[in-house]
C-alpha cells in the first residue's frame, strides 16, 4: 500500500546524522584507515516483499582485525505467526526461539547505532540491504547510507587476479558460496546459516581477501571498486 506523504514514518534522528555524514564519503582513503560492519541476516525466505528477518549479527573490524567482544546479534520476532518449515530446515530457527525476541522496529535503531560510521560488508550484501532498507524505511522513515562491500565480489575480483597472474594451480571452476569459500582459502570454518556465524565467516573471508588484493596492488577504497567493480555502493 502506498503511503500519502503526510502519513509517512519521520526520518529518525539516527538516519539523519548517518545520512548526513556519508553525503561526505571520501573513497580514496588507504583500506585500513576505514572501519568496517561485517553483517548477516537470517531470513523466512528471500522475497523482500513478503518475506521477513528473523536474526540479524554483526562484527566489527578495526585496523583490519576483528575487535573481539564488540559484536551484535538479536532474534527477531516476525509479523507472521508461522514460519515457514523450509526457511527452519535451513536456519534451525524455530518459533519457540523467537516468540519473546524484540520485533524489528525496536532492533533498527540499535543496529543502525551500532553499525555508526562503518563500511558494511555482506556476502551478496545486495539482498541482505534490500531487506534491511524495506523495513527501515517503514519503521524508520529512512535508509542507511553507509557504502557496502560484497565479499563475493571482492573473491570473484581475486580469482581473477590469480587466474591472470597463474601458470596453474588455480581452481578456475571455484564457487562462490561463503562455506566453500573459507575451505578453498583454508579459513577457519564456522556453522553456516547461523546470522552470527556467517558474520564472522565473512569478516574471515574479507580480511583474506583484503590482505591478498593489497600485496597485488590494492591500496585504497576506490582501488577495490575498480578490482571488483563493487565500489562503496550507496542503497
Amino acid at each position: 500500500m502506498k503511503l500519502w506523504p503526510w502519513t509517512r514514518v519521520p526520518k529518525h534522528p539516527i538516519l539523519q546524522k548517518n545520512e548526513e555524514h556519508f553525503s561526505k564519503f571520501d573513497q580514496n582513503g588507504a583500506i585500513d584507515t576505514y572501519e568496517f560492519v561485517v553483517f548477516d541476516t537470517e531470513l523466512t525466505g528471500l522475497n523482500p516483499r513478503h518475506d521477513e528477518i528473523i536474526s540479524i549479527g554483526a562484527v566489527r573490524i578495526r585496523n583490519l582485525r576483528i575487535v573481539l567482544g564488540d559484536n551484535f546479534f538479536s532474534y527477531v520476532r516476525p509479523a507472521a505467526t508461522v514460519l515457514p518449515k523450509d526457511s527452519t530446515l535451513i536456519h534451525r530457527i524455530t518459533p519457540q526461539q523467537i516468540q519473546d525476541s524484540p520485533e524489528i522496529a525496536e532492533v533498527l535503531p540499535d543496529f543502525v547505532e551500532y553499525c555508526g560510521n562503518s563500511l558494511l560488508v555482506g556476502h551478496y550484501v545486495a539482498l541482505d540491504m534490500a531487506f534491511l532498507n524495506k523495513v527501515l524505511r517503514k519503521h524508520m522513515g529512512g535508509l542507511m547510507r553507509n557504502p557496502c562491500v560484497d565479499s563475493m565480489k571482492l573473491a570473484q575480483a581475486y580469482q581473477e587476479h590469480r587466474v591472470r597472474n597463474s601458470f596453474g594451480g588455480v581452481n578456475i571452476g571455484i564457487s562462490y558460496n561463503l562455506a566453500k569459500l573459507a575451505r578453498e582459502y583454508d579459513l577457519p570454518l564456522f556453522a553456516q546459516h547461523d546470522a552470527m556465524e556467517d558474520a564472522l565467516q565473512t569478516a574471515y573471508l574479507f580480511l583474506f581477501l583484503i590482505k591478498n588484493l593489497y600485496e597485488a596492488g590494492y591500496f585504497t577504497l576506490k582501488d577495490l571498486y575498480m578490482a571488483g567493480r563493487i565500489g562503496p555502493r550507496i542503497f
